[in-house]
C-alpha cells in the first residue's frame, strides 16, 4: 500500500514540475510575442492556457484524493498541500501570461516605448530564470525559503525600474 502512495506522489510531483514548465514557456511566449509585437504567438499562448487550467484541475483533484484516500501525515502532507497551493498560483502566472498576449494583440500598431519594452524584456528572462530556480528547488527540496526570497526580491527591483522609467516618461 505504501508503494502505491509513493507512486502517487511522485507522479503528482512530475505533473507539478510539467506544469510549471507549462506556465514558464507561456510567459517567455507572451513577453516574446509583446516585444515582437506577434499576434500569432499572442493567440497560441491564449490557446494554451486551457491546458495550464486543467492541469492544476488534475493536481487539485490527485491531492483531495491522496489525503481522503491515503491519509498522509507529516512532511507527505505538506508536499501535497504545497502542490495544491502552489498550482494555483502557477495557473495565476499563466494567467497573467495571456493577459500579456491579449494586450499584445490590443496594442499591435500603436506607438511603443523601446526602453519600457526592454526592460519588460529584461523582466521576463528574470522571471523565467526564477521560476526555473524555484521548480528545481522544490525538485531538489532544496531551500525554498530562499527561492521564495530570491523571487521576490528580483521582481520586486525589476518592477520598480519599470514604473519609474514609465513615470518619468510622461
Amino acid at each position: 500500500m505504501r508503494r502505491v502512495f509513493e507512486d502517487e506522489l511522485n507522479d503528482l510531483h512530475v505533473r507539478f514540475s510539467e506544469m510549471g514548465m507549462m506556465v514558464n514557456e507561456a510567459i517567455y511566449k507572451s513577453v516574446k510575442a509583446f516585444i515582437n509585437h506577434d499576434k500569432d504567438l499572442a493567440r497560441e499562448v491564449i490557446h494554451e492556457d486551457k491546458h495550464i487550467n486543467e492541469r492544476e484541475v488534475e493536481l487539485e483533484k490527485a491531492s483531495f484524493e491522496m489525503i481522503a484516500l491515503q491519509q498522509p501525515v507529516t512532511t507527505d502532507l505538506r508536499m501535497i498541500v504545497t502542490v495544491m497551493k502552489a498550482s494555483s498560483d502557477l495557473e495565476r502566472m499563466g494567467d497573467h501570461a495571456v493577459s500579456i498576449a491579449k494586450s499584445t494583440i490590443r496594442v499591435k500598431g500603436e506607438t511603443r516605448v523601446p526602453a519600457i519594452e526592454k526592460d519588460i524584456a529584461d523582466m521576463a528572462e528574470a522571471v523565467k530564470e526564477m521560476v526555473e530556480q524555484v521548480l528545481d528547488a522544490y525538485v531538489k527540496e532544496n531551500d525554498k525559503k530562499h527561492a521564495k526570497s530570491l523571487k521576490k526580491t528580483m521582481a520586486s527591483m525589476i518592477s520598480q525600474t519599470i514604473f519609474m522609467r514609465s513615470v518619468s516618461m510622461r
